[in-house]
């Protein structure tokens, strides 16, 4: 049989004598299985149906070998179905191979001829025998893919596309025989997100198409990165139909102003597309090379070279178109997503045995074992006259893999899982008709007519393990369910790369942990000043720092500030800072929390020592007066004013100094309830005190006039009712506090930045200020009394020193209120420890020390003689 032509087509069908087709394969059988594959690309056009197109090639062809392993992958995938006695044992399956060529019309013609004998464009007319086609396999672009699906959904034909696009749930044009065997291509959108996000890489620039995937690539990308925070430094796009065999070519079409983007700070940038963006790159590189060498060497390191480059999957089919043409080592350490591959048995002795001879039945093998061998093979029609003849014992072993790979590509495998989810497809409906169908006279089934629609029920529901024993069935949607792998391209001085997988895209995990990278096999480009590089609008934040937005510009371009005092931030890039739990504070750099030290007067403070010595110094000369007082009762001096009251008065000052060492030492229930209480009530009683001795005064000389009635009060009863009295009205006080809302001991965690003050709680202040505003009261009644009788005629009158000793208590405790309100923690306590010490040791100084002075040093004073003081 004819490469190109079957012999058994009728000419008085045919008419005119169709033009010839290069580049495909035919393997008859009982049922066929076609296949569309693009092996040799031309630049796009539209399509024109103006006039009859019936050139061979109106293009400058560029022959991407790589693909043509697409095509053994068709052709051993039958052949295993056709010795696997378990696959369609009754049924010999073939196939039709063709080559798309990317152009619209010659799509469109090659998939009408896929489907009917007849080469003119008559649709739906028989002409000989029918092919029985059951399935297309076909189209690796969108375009393509669409040109096709036009056509088979017609027919109701499945076709089975293994390009990567945007599909809807229907195929890209609504229609149910659309079946996607790559990957779904909305995973590598969050891919990219996630790879992003690993990398800490928040700007990013965007390259795509300019057209409507570019479009809808972009509308589904950027929300997802402004989500993540991540922003778009730039976003260019490559205009469409740049698809020429020379990069130099593509100098023309490059705008110079676009350049400057290649001088972004975003060192990461995201490329979407197909052979013409890649190839609009690479020439956008070439030119600013060109433009930048004479005055800048260093640009193009600088610039161009120093980037990470992140393309999708679909990119993977323009790199072996350029390698020649342009020096990829531009794209070092480029991360890619691409389908991922099994090893299957018997794949690669299987293309070990790849040979011209073949070019009988193979029409795609003879241009590829020239462009890959760099030879002519002897029966050429366009023989070079000096280019050397092909040996045809070359070995595709020695092929670098850049041209071709020994090992089956990503694509290769899902077209190979393709052609074996159609037969399995059609074993079902073979192996539910058995039973109906007649037996000939051989013993095989009758030829199986099989309409291609009753096959989409079971493709939906199709799934098998494939001999690399991977699972391979459809979602709901006609999609072939999988992942990608990432993988690190590495180029060498030799224009050759390889790609070395580095992690993968599994649509299994939950969305965070979707990517896995394992960085330590990742090679960087040479030019990167760090690695893994930065790619931001501007540095970091870092911990103790909050972003301020700059205005009229991205989001992701910020300016740093300090976070407020008593705030903290733990993590870069942060747009608040944060308050520490309770019990901490933030530290000077602002970046963690310390946990607070307790604040209260503790005993091993110097202050705390210092007040503690007063108190006890004071307790000791209080002990010494009182002691000289009682060793000496009988003197004039000590009887004189009523010696119960001056003993009450020093044992109440001998107290007051006491309690003031409750304040010292942490607080706790008990101390906390003594503290106010204690002192409350004895100050009290030493302020009674003083005033029952100004009374007494009063009264005595009152009653020394003849007649005058407060003769009866004089006496000892008297100032025993009036402390009593003053005592009961603060005990009351204090009753009333404890009974309504005592004190308690509580943690202050607010007042001070980096201490918890440890503290007695007053519970009620009203009841406390109660309490410290009798005492008040007591002591300015005193005072005005004292004040008054300071000038009386009396012998034994105390009136001057108590006027001084009430003076000098007021403005202890006058000053004490606000410098108490004003200050916090220990200091509070130690101001209230010295108001009482300093109150006390008032009173203790004006109204003993000078009896102290006549008692100790001038006894011959302690006469009643002495101290009679006689009227004018």
């Amino acid at each position: 049989m004819p490469l190109l032509v079957d012999k058994t087509y009728s000419m008085k069908c045919t008419g005119n004598s169709p033009p010839q087709i290069p580049h495909q394969w035919y393997q008859p059988g009982e049922i066929l299985i076609g296949g569309i594959v693009t092996h040799i690309g031309c630049p796009s056009q539209k399509i024109q149906f103006l006039q009859r197109s019936d050139q061979d090639y109106d293009c400058q062809p560029l022959l991407v070998t790589k693909f043509y392993q697409h095509v053994l992958a068709v052709v051993f995938a039958v052949r295993e179905i056709n010795e696997n006695p378990s696959i369609l044992p009754n049924v010999t399956l073939g196939f039709h191979i063709r080559d798309s060529t990317i152009l619209p019309k010659w799509i469109h013609r090659i998939t009408l001829d896929l489907l009917f004998k007849s080469h003119e464009f008559t649709p739906n007319y028989k002409c000989g025998t029918q092919k029985n086609m059951i399935g297309i396999i076909g189209g690796h672009t969108s375009e393509t893919t669409k040109d096709i699906e036009t056509l088979l959904s017609l027919y109701k034909i499945p076709q089975l596309a293994y390009g990567c696009f945007e599909s809807d749930e229907d195929g890209p044009t609504g229609h149910p025989s659309f079946y996607h065997v790559f990957p779904q291509e909305a995973l590598q959108y969050e891919g990219i997100v996630q790879l992003l996000l690993h990398f800490k890489w928040k700007w990013v620039g965007l390259i795509t198409m300019d057209e409507e995937r570019g479009d809808h690539f972009l509308q589904k990308l950027e929300p997802m990165l402004s989500r993540k925070g991540i922003c778009a430094a730039f976003i260019e796009k490559a205009p469409r139909n740049i698809e020429l065999e020379n990069i130099e070519h593509l100098t023309m079409f490059v705008d110079s102003s676009k350049i400057n983007f290649l001088n972004s700070k975003a060192n990461v940038i995201v490329v979407y597309g197909e052979i013409g963006t890649f190839m609009w790159l690479a020439s956008m590189i070439f030119v600013s090379t060109m433009l930048e060498a004479l005055t800048d060497i260093e640009y193009v390191e600088r610039t161009s070279v120093g980037k990470v480059w992140i393309t999708t999957a679909q990119v993977d089919f323009g790199f072996n178109s350029m390698q020649k043409a342009l020096d990829i080592e531009l794209f070092h350490g480029a991360l890619s997503f691409s389908v991922p591959s099994k090893d299957i048995p018997g794949f690669h002795k299987f293309l070990q045995l790849l040979n011209p001879s073949w070019a009988k039945e193979d029409g795609f093998i003879k241009d590829f074992w020239e462009q890959v061998f760099d030879c002519m093979l002897p029966d050429s029609l366009h023989q070079a006259k000096y280019a050397e003849l092909c040996t045809e014992e070359e070995r595709l072993e020695d092929v670098p893999a850049t041209f071709f790979e020994m090992s089956m590509t990503g694509l290769s495998y899902i077209i190979y899982n393709a052609v074996y989810a159609l037969a399995h497809a059609l074993h079902v409906l073979d192996s539910s008709r058995t039973k109906h169908k007649a037996v000939d006279n051989e013993g095989r089934l009758a030829s199986l007519k099989v309409p291609p629609w009753k096959l989409h029920a079971l493709l939906q529901r199709t799934a098998f393990n494939n001999s690399a024993g991977e699972e391979v069935d459809f979602s709901e949607h006609g999609e072939m369910k999988g992942g990608f792998d990432i993988t690190n391209l590495i180029t060498f001085p030799n224009k050759s790369y390889i790609k070395v997988k580095i992690g993968k895209l599994d649509p299994r995990l939950p969305l965070n942990e979707r990517v896995i990278i394992h960085k330590d096999r990742i090679q960087w480009n040479r030019h990167l000043l760090h690695v893994p590089p930065y790619s931001q609008c501007n540095d970091n934040c870092k911990p103790g720092h909050i972003r301020k937005k700059k205005e009229g510009e991205k989001f992701c371009c910020y300016h740093c500030d300090w976070c407020p005092q008593g705030e903290m931030s733990n993590k870069e890039d942060m747009d608040y800072c944060i308050t520490c739990f309770e019990g901490h504070y933030p530290n000077q750099e602002r970046d963690h929390c310390l946990p607070k030290i307790p604040n209260f007067l503790s005993f091993p403070e110097t202050m705390s020592i210092i007040l503690a010595l007063l108190a006890i110094s004071f307790s000791l000369i209080t002990a010494l007066v009182l002691l000289a007082f009682i060793m000496h009762q009988d003197t004039p001096i000590v009887k004189a004013n009523n010696r119960t009251l001056t003993y009450i008065l020093l044992v109440s000052l001998l107290l007051c100094f006491l309690c003031s060492l409750l304040f010292i030492g942490r607080p706790n229930k008990v101390t906390c309830l003594l503290r106010q209480m204690t002192f409350g009530i004895i100050l009290s009683v030493a302020v009674s005190s003083v005033l029952a001795k100004t009374m007494i005064v009063v009264i005595a000389f009152m009653a020394s006039k003849p007649g005058n009635p407060f003769q009866k009060w004089v006496g000892k009863q008297l100032a025993h009712y009036i402390v009593i009295f003053c005592t009961f009205v603060q005990i009351s006080i204090c009753i009333i506090w404890l009974g309504t809302s005592p004190p308690f001991p509580d943690l202050d965690t607010h007042s001070l930045s980096r201490e918890i003050i440890v503290q007695c709680n007053e519970g009620s202040v009203i009841m406390f200020y109660c309490a410290l505003g009798y005492i008040g009261f007591l002591a300015t009644v005193c005072f005005i009394v004292a004040f008054l009788a300071r000038k009386l005629p009396d012998s034994f009158n105390e009136a001057k020193f108590i006027t001084f000793s009430m003076l000098v208590f007021c403005s202890v405790w006058v000053s004490f209120v606000p410098t108490y309100l004003s200050t916090k923690g220990k200091n509070m306590v130690a101001v209230e420890i010295f108001s009482i010490l300093a109150s006390g040791a008032g009173l203790l100084g004006c109204i003993f020390f000078p009896k102290c002075y006549v008692i100790l040093l001038r006894p011959e004073l302690n006469r009643r003689e002495q101290l009679i003081r006689k009227k004018p």
